[in-house]
């Protein structure tokens, strides 16, 4: 399974962006899907999952600025962020779950910044 994340960038504080993640290759049934972040000197955190049933998980820092949602007939994963913050500034990993293992993408820049 490979994935390819995009959408990555520079915006404004209060801005949007759109991170969009697809699966490709001998691709098994895909269980969780989810977008992953980390900035220099900390551990990769949790930003949202979302489970093969539609089920979402937020982090507390972006409940009701950011939406997770997957296309399983398209195998991506898109991570909607609204009212970006500075503190969002991080690298950003796509991930998806199968029965046996992790996936990970390559990962996308975003910075907020004025």
């Amino acid at each position: 399974v490979q994935l390819q994340a995009s959408g990555g960038g520079l915006v404004q504080p209060g801005g949007s962006l759109r991170l969009s993640c697809a699966a490709s290759g001998s691709i098994p049934r895909l269980n969780g899907m989810g977008w992953y972040r980390q900035t220099p000197g900390k551990q990769r955190e949790l930003v949202a999952v979302v489970s093969g049933g539609g089920s979402t998980v937020y982090a507390d820092s972006v409940k009701g600025r950011f939406t997770i949602s997957r296309d399983n007939a398209k195998n991506t994963v898109v991570l909607q962020m609204n009212s970006l913050k500075p503190e969002d500034t991080a690298v950003y990993y796509c991930s998806v779950l199968t029965a046996n293992r992790a996936y990970w993408g390559q990962g996308t820049l975003v910075t907020v910044s004025s």
